[in-house]
């Protein structure tokens, strides 16, 4: 059955169980019950027993006793059946019908009170879990939830509500669910007809709905009609309902299901005609009554007064529709916001307003909002202005906050945020105000003091009141809490502007671009200034306002953030009125009271401002008394003011500075719309930076320069924090106006121009001037060097009149104010290029001329820094000027200071680096000489090096450049140095050579770091660049640079010093490096590898020369000339040279790489390389001759062998062709003496591998590198190497024999690696086991792989093999390293397998192979040496293994093969086994008691010769046949010898051991020879007896006397196999007849 089945079986069980137990309760008082229960029980067990029957089919039967069982009202009853059906609901075994007899039932139920939780939780289960209950049945349903929810048990009331809100939702999700399962099937627009019988409200659902959005439109039609006080029409049996808890569900109907009613029409229609009307006629209470009624009046009735729980949730209902159903109730709307912009009014009660505000903060956060009521509304020609309303209304409200009346008391407590007022500043609403105390966020404003009661994140909304479903009478407002909703609405509503003008403004940019619709940017743009101009007018009183009340740092900071949006707004929308008004209100909030009056032109301010700026000047003293006051200092002069108004101190306050920061934040992000106002912002700015006593620095920025902003302010040092934020703002403000346009930068430059004359005017009285203007004037001109021609003649013309000032301070800025703008100037990259507008750059370079010629002491220093900022700001664009800037650049030689020689070379470097392109080409080759002067020079070597590097940068150019070089450059006699010995030399090649004479020149230098690091630049460029040459001038590169460098070098290094260097103990050198000769050698090493490096990567360049062969010749020559120099450093290097022309100049096998090797073969004479490389390895590796000190012997290195070594794989690709057996010959006698070198004992540890490590050395690789090279040309085929096989094997099995015998080195004394240093040599010998075992195993793969090979048969090389591997296995034990002989007998294995089979086919070449092998098989198998006495049993026995092995070699692939072996070796074999056999008994020795035995060999060697012994069958009679059954005969005789010589002992031993038994391997050797005996005389039975002679038979009739004297020392162990051999001597007493007839006839 299936796991549904299961479940239904279940269910069915338990049902069954169920219905017993009520047939049990009501057999006595209700027989029909128990009947109809019987009967239930029936059919339940008829389902259980039929699993065709399904649930639906019995579920009618079941719940018929269910029914009739609720109908008794008995409370037990009732309840076990209430279980029961909620169980049928819970398996969704109910059907309609089902759920209308249900639905009766609980409704009974219900009228008679029992069980009313239970009735709840059977109508939620019937509900929810299926949606069979529909029409009828899902109303009666949910008119008995609604009629529980006013029972007078709490609970019950409580759960009921619950349960009501839970299936409202359940309704209109299925509305969601069923227009999701048909989306296809759409309701059809509602017809005229429809509409009409709409407006008819009926208990019966429009036709075109289907039927869950038609139960859900009749739920929702009664339930306006119970707010109403109307009574349903579809929940019949409900005639009351709460007007508040209807609100509550319209509310949440509308706010989780908006989809709906945009989907039907008939839900749509609902909306506007019954919510909107009812939402209307309840809100008449509101808006009638006046919050200024007597306190004492009667209570008004619900009809006059507004009664707060219906105010409420009507106000979340009107936030609700529209925020969700604007689209929809567009005239509706209108209407609820022009009631909830009423109830702000000063005359409703506190908590309406509160309210209200809750529900406009709602709207605000929402820009989509505020755009439809804009575009639907404000924008419309006879319509309300809406968002005008809703603005002007809290402007209004926030300033009746702070508005007192004629009596001085305040006028609007009860409908506003509670004030506090004549509190004394140090106590304000019983908190303390005053050092130390952070005071509660709040306004202060005339004397009215309301805290900042909430804050809410932006965009965020959290309404109080509006969430307070609990309460039903009026709560008591917080303090401030409608002042902190109205400030915080305000800054909301700029936010949404600021989201819709942004929105706006791109699309009308994009509209001009072309990108988007013209129309649509316009609607745009129009929408956006229409929101401007409506809430610009209440924003700019309520924020003054607020401004100036403001007592919190965070709640300023968000005032101005929202009137520097609103001002860059209308700047952007292009709205003078609005954006000045703002600019004035924040400028007159950062200055001092007095400076409003005074430098603040009033004609500036817009009407709108004035009253609140009206209000100031009463304020302002009280209004600075409680502001902390962070700095004092002096009115800034000016030529409007008299000369006293100078004198008095100012004050900047907290409030003040945070203003400034506005102002420049507005100035940086929007200076683009200031337009006329930057006259205004400037003048600010001037006047706060002197209050402040900032002073202008390096660049024009700003930094403080008296130590407090003033020390008769006690929190003066407060703004210290605070200037270099100001100072960096400032400098941020200037760099913003790159983005001005040509208008509004000249705005700016005017006023900076204006604020700077009356400075200067002020300073010619010697007054100290503000040079905030010439600072910021230079800043301008720097960002703005994009349109330099537009401001550079107003604005230089203006500084030089300040560089003649006579004031120092006023002269100095003016003088650095042109330097730097006429650097950056030329720096600049204009849309046209500089050099190319002769116009600006004399423009430009004028001010700095003038200010060249000005006669000062340091004219000469700060002449060569102007030139120096000239070449950084406008090299590339001095076309006609590098002839003299280079000719000052290389006049400056030793004689001049290291200052000017570092300052020149800067220039210098300079002109390399960045200027090469824009340099005439008549001036490459002097600028190349110039570089090597410095180069030359010895006042700094620093400088040297760095010449150098700039001789890499010059080759760089040339490459990057060589097109337009070759096309440019010509032969002009005089430019060109001459370069003899190549006829019509390109000139682009003579460039190239320029600076390759010029390097060769320096690589031969005095200072060694000057030599390396031109060596090095001179290779890396040849290697880099010289494919760029003609073939023709590498003749000149080879023989005038490269040659005579080699040349050079060898003779400066041959002549050099050996005496250390005096170093004065100021610098540590190396003990490498403390010679002249030593550092000659380093340059040797540098110049013979780099020459190398060049004829390896430009082989296929040089080849083409016609006298190549010399110059590899030659080379060769300084190669070899080097190898032998006993300086280790550079005979290495020469090595590896010698490597590197040998190695191809690519890699790879294709055909390109083939034809290049063919080429190689045919152009390079590398037999003349391999001539060199024999000397070089034939001289170095020859020992020290005999008797000569041993202080005076050289012995070369193993990295230097090593890498000679290394060098012949390569060159053996090149030679082999003509590589013979001398050839072979010398190249091993090489390697033998290679290999032999020792190495000195403090290089050892970095050069052997330790004790522990069996790994080869370098030089080892290196020597079977070679071998391997040589074996794979052998192994070709190819003539003549193919011929070396042999001799490569003579080689091999040398090279394995130094595992045993370790080669000498002359008579140079060595000691083993392991070895404390000796007093007599200090040489250590290598380890050459890892090697000898290295080569045995080469030796034994190439035997495998050629076995069959003529030559190799021929030159008897299986036998040498053979005399090769006996000397390690003759030592065993005695080797120098165990793995030896081990590894050796496996190679005997291995040879043996191929090699028996090749010298029985080719027995004329092998007749000394197998006595070879006899006396090596006896060597191994019969040692002399003893084994280790740390031998372990398991190394023991697996040494046996391989004797067995050996053993089981001659059983496998020796004896099978008699007939074709010699008979003299045959009888060594089986002497060979029978001494094994013998092994164990006749070599006993005992060691701490214990016998070292082989019984495992024994056993093999018996095993063999009972094998060979006369066994029947085809296979013996055939081997029989073969070899005339010698092998047979003598392993008989053998292996009767053998047992007779055991069983003698046996009996002996038993004899003297007495009742002692025998060791074990006693006992074993006699029950294996018993089991033979048994096993031999059988097999002897069967086979044919003319085979067998009688000396076999006699000799085995004479076993029989041991064999009885045996039974007296018979054991368990031995009996039976004693008792199987007497058994087999049954047939012996007499001889069989054919034997004796045979004696018969011989006698």
């Amino acid at each position: 059955m299936t796991s549904r089945s299961e479940n239904q079986k279940k269910f069915l069980e338990n049902v069954q169980i169920d219905l017993r137990n009520l047939s049990q309760e009501a057999k006595k008082k209700f027989p029909q019950l128990k009947d109809a229960c019987e009967e239930a029980i029936v059919k339940v067990r008829g389902g259980l027993a039929n699993p065709d029957v399904t649930l639906p089919h019995i579920s009618a039967h079941i719940l018929y006793p269910l029914v009739q069982g609720c109908e008794t009202k008995e409370p037990k009853i009732v309840k076990q059946c209430l279980g029961t059906i909620q169980r049928l609901v819970l398996q969704q075994a109910v059907d309609a019908k089902g759920a209308g007899y249900i639905t009766e039932t609980v409704w009974g139920l219900m009228k008679a009170n029992i069980e009313e939780v239970k009735l709840l939780q059977t109508v939620t289960l019937l509900l929810t879990t299926s949606a069979v209950a529909q029409g009828d049945t899902l109303a009666k349903a949910l008119a008995l939830c609604f009629r529980l929810c006013f029972c007078k048990d709490s609970t019950i009331m409580n759960t009921a509500g619950a349960t009501v809100r839970q299936l409202v939702a359940l309704v209109f999700e299925r509305v969601l669910t069923e227009d999701g399962r048909s989306p296809s099937d759409q309701s059809s627009p509602s017809q005229p007809a429809d509409m009409e019988h709409l407006k008819i409200a009926s208990g019966s659902a429009p036709k075109t709905l289907r039927p869950a959005a038609a139960d859900a439109y009749l739920l929702f039609q009664d339930l306006v009609q119970l707010v109403n006080g109307e009574q349903p029409f579809w929940l019949a049996g409900l005639t009351e309902m709460t007007r508040t808890f209807g609100l509550e569900l319209i509310e949440s109907i509308l706010t989780s299901f908006p989809g709906v009613f945009y989907k039907h029409p008939e839900f749509n229609f609902l909306l506007k005609e019954r919510v909107c009307a009812m939402v209307i006629r309840l809100f008449s209470p509101n808006l009638k009554h006046r919050g200024a009624a007597p306190a004492h009046a009667a209570p008004p009735s619900p009809q006059d007064k507004p009664y707060f729980p219906i105010s409420m949730r009507l106000l979340r209902v009107v936030s609700v529709l529209v925020q969700k159903f604007y689209p929809l109730l567009v005239t509706e709307c209108e209407i609820f916001l022009s009631l909830v912009v009423r109830l702000l009014e000063p005359d409703k009660p506190v908590w309406q307003r509160a309210v209200a505000l809750e529900v406009i903060h709602k709207l605000s956060v929402q820009e989509d909002i505020l755009t439809s009521f804009c575009s639907s509304y404000d924008m419309k020609p006879h319509s309300t202005k809406i968002v005008q309303d809703i603005v002007n209304s809290l402007g209004a409200y926030v300033q009746s906050l702070f508005v007192r009346d004629s009596s001085g008391a305040f006028s609007s407590a009860a409908a506003g945020s509670a004030v506090t007022q004549g509190h004394p500043p140090s106590l304000l609403a019983g908190l303390p105000v005053g050092p130390g105390v952070t005071p509660q966020p709040a306004f202060y404003y005339r004397g009215v003091w309301i805290p900042l009661a909430v804050s809410f994140p932006p965009g965020a909304t959290k309404a109080t009141y509006l969430e307070m479903l609990d309460k039903i009478e009026p709560p008591v407002v917080a303090e401030g809490y409608g002042a902190s909703v109205a400030y915080t609405c305000l800054i909301e509503i700029v936010r949404s502007l600021s989201l819709i003008t942004e929105r706006a403004l791109p699309a009308a940019a994009a509209a001009d671009a072309g990108a988007a619709p013209a129309a649509a940017a316009d609607t745009g743009r129009e929408l956006s200034c229409q929101l401007v101009n409506s809430s610009w007018c209440g924003l700019l009183a309520a924020l003054t306002v607020l401004l100036e009340a403001s007592t919190d740092e965070s709640a300023t900071e968000a005032i101005l953030k929202a009137m520097q949006t609103l001002a860059q707004l209308a700047g952007r929308l292009e709205l003078t009125t609005p954006r000045d008004a703002f600019i004035t209100a924040a400028c007159k909030a950062s200055l001092p009271p007095h400076y409003t009056l005074t430098v603040l032109n009033p004609q500036r301010s817009p009407t709108h401002g004035q009253a609140p700026a009206a209000a100031a000047p009463p304020a302002a003293a009280d209004g600075l008394a409680r502001q902390q006051v962070v700095a004092v200092g002096t009115a800034l002069p000016t030529a409007s003011l008299p000369a006293a108004a100078h004198q008095g101190p100012v004050m900047l306050t907290a409030k003040n500075l945070q203003c400034m920061r506005a102002i420049l934040a507005l100035a940086h992000c929007h200076g683009a719309i200031l337009g006329s106002a930057w006259h205004l912002v400037l003048t600010t700015l001037q006047h706060l930076v002197w209050i402040l006593g900032l002073k202008p620095s390096t660049g024009g920025s700003l930094k403080a320069c008296r130590p407090a902003a003033g020390s008769g302010a006690g929190g003066g040092g407060a703004v210290l924090a605070d200037l270099p934020v100001l100072s960096a703002m400032l400098s941020r403000l200037f760099e913003s106006s790159r983005y001005l346009d040509e208008v509004a930068l000249h705005h700016l430059i005017d006023a900076l121009n204006q604020l700077n004359h009356e400075s200067m005017e002020l300073a010619f009285s010697n007054r100290e001037p503000s040079l905030f203007a010439v600072a910021k004037l230079l800043e301008t001109g720097l960002v703005n060097l994009d349109r330099v021609e537009v401001f550079w003649r107003p604005l230089t013309s203006h500084l030089l009149d300040a560089c003649q000032h006579p004031h120092l301070r006023m002269r100095e800025w003016g003088a650095e104010a042109v330097t730097t703008l006429t650097r950056s100037a030329l720096q600049h990259t204009y849309p046209t290029p500089l050099k190319d507008n002769q116009r600006l750059q004399t423009l430009l370079l004028t001010p700095l001329q003038e200010m060249s010629t000005v006669p000062q002491p340091d004219i000469r220093q700060r002449q060569l820094e102007c030139t120096l900022q000239v070449l950084q700001s406008c090299g590339e664009r001095l076309s006609h000027g590098w002839p003299l800037v280079l000719t000052i650049i290389g006049a400056v030689s030793d004689r001049h200071t290291e200052q000017l020689v570092r300052l020149a070379f800067q220039c210098l470097q300079l002109v390399v680096t960045d200027f090469l392109p824009v340099m005439p080409w008549s001036c490459l080759p002097p600028c190349v000489d110039t570089v090597a002067k410095f180069g030359s020079q010895t006042q700094e070597l620093n400088i040297s090096l760095t010449a150098i590097g700039l001789m890499w940068n010059i080759s760089d150019y040339f490459f990057q450049s060589q097109d337009k070089l070759r096309s440019c450059l010509t032969a002009e006699s005089g430019v060109f140095p001459e370069f003899p010995g190549v006829q019509n030399m390109p000139p682009f090649d003579r460039l190239w050579m320029c600076l390759f004479a010029r390097l060769g020149d320096l690589c031969v230098d005095s200072r060694p770091a000057v030599r390396k690091s031109a060596g090095q630049t001179l290779f890396s460029t040849i290697a880099a660049h010289g494919s760029l040459l003609q073939h023709s001038t590498w003749q000149a590169v080879l023989w005038q640079v490269l040659f005579p460098l080699l040349d050079k070098v060898r003779t400066l290094s041959g002549s050099a010093s050996t005496e250390k260097d005096d170093t004065g103990g100021n610098i540590l050198i190396h003990h490498s490096r403390n010679t002249a000769h030593k550092q000659w050698a380093e340059t040797q090493v540098l110049t013979l590898s780099g020459v190398a490096r060049v004829f390896h990567s430009k082989r296929s360049i040089l080849s083409a020369l016609a006298d190549y062969q010399r110059a590899w010749a030659l080379l060769l020559e300084f190669i070899q000339n080097a190898a032998l120099n006993e300086n280790n450093e550079v005979s290495l290097a020469a090595l590896k040279s010698f490597q590197e022309i040998m190695s191809s100049s690519k890699a790879g096998a294709d055909a390109a790489d083939v034809a290049l090797l063919q080429e190689d073969e045919a152009q390079v004479n590398w037999s003349a390389a391999w001539r060199v490389w024999h000397s070089i390895g034939s001289g170095v590796t020859e020992p020290p001759p005999p008797g000569g000190p041993a202080s005076d012997v050289f012995v070369p290195s193993q990295p230097f062998l090593t890498a000679l070594v290394q060098i012949f794989p390569g060159m053996f690709q090149h030679i082999k062709s003509r590589f013979h057996s001398e050839d072979l010959a010398t190249l091993c006698a090489i390697l033998e003496r290679a290999v032999a070198v020792p190495v000195h004992g403090e290089a050892s540890p970095f050069i052997l591998p330790s004790l522990t490590e069996v790994v080869l050395t370098k030089l080892q690789e290196a020597v079977l590198a070679c071998l391997d090279t040589v074996e794979q040309g052998a192994l070709s085929g190819a003539e003549p190497v193919g011929q070396l096989v042999p001799a490569l094997f003579d080689q091999l099995l040398t090279f394995s024999r130094y595992g045993c015998r370790a080669p000498s080195y002359g008579d140079v004394a060595t000691r083993p690696a392991g070895l404390v240093r000796s007093k007599t040599t200090d040489w250590v010998a290598m380890n050459y086991v890892p090697f000898a075992e290295a080569t045995m195993r080469r030796a034994t793969a190439l035997y495998r792989a050629t076995a069959r090979r003529t030559d190799v048969i021929e030159t008897h090389v299986l036998e040498k093999i053979i005399q090769t591997l006996e000397l390690p296995l003759s030592l065993k034990y005695a080797c120098p390293a165990p793995t030896t002989w081990r590894l050796a007998v496996g190679c005997l294995l291995d040879v043996l397998k191929e090699g028996l089979v090749t010298a029985r086919q080719y027995r004329q070449h092998s007749q000394n192979v197998w006595p070879r092998l006899a006396a090596c098989l006896e060597a191994f198998l019969f040692s002399q040496s003893e084994p280790p006495s740390s031998l372990t049993p398991e190394e023991q026995q697996a040494d046996e293994a391989l004797d067995c092995e050996v053993v089981r070699l001659i059983r496998e692939d020796v004896l099978p093969h008699a007939a074709v072996v010699p008979g003299q070796f045959l009888v060594s074999v089986m002497v060979l086994l029978n001494k094994g056999s013998l092994h164990s008994a006749e070599h006993e020795s005992l060691e701490n008691g214990t016998a070292r035995l082989r019984e495992d060999l024994a056993n093999a060697c018996f095993e063999t010769l009972l094998q060979f012994s006369l066994q029947p069958g085809p296979a013996a009679a055939a081997r029989a046949s073969a070899d005339g059954g010698v092998t047979s005969q003598l392993a008989v005789a053998a292996l009767v010898h053998r047992f007779r010589e055991v069983l003698v002992g046996f009996v002996d031993d038993g004899k003297l051991a007495g009742k002692c038994p025998l060791p074990r391997h006693r006992m074993a050797e006699i029950s294996f020879v018993l089991r033979a005996i048994t096993s031999l005389i059988s097999s002897l039975k069967k086979v044919d007896p003319n085979t067998v002679d009688e000396m076999t038979w006699q000799q085995l009739v004479g076993l029989y006397p041991p064999l009885v004297s045996c039974t007296l020392l018979a054991s368990d162990q031995v009996g039976r196999p004693l008792h199987d051999a007497l058994l087999q001597y049954a047939d012996l007493l007499r001889p069989p007849p054919a034997a004796a007839a045979a004696h018969n006839g011989r006698s």
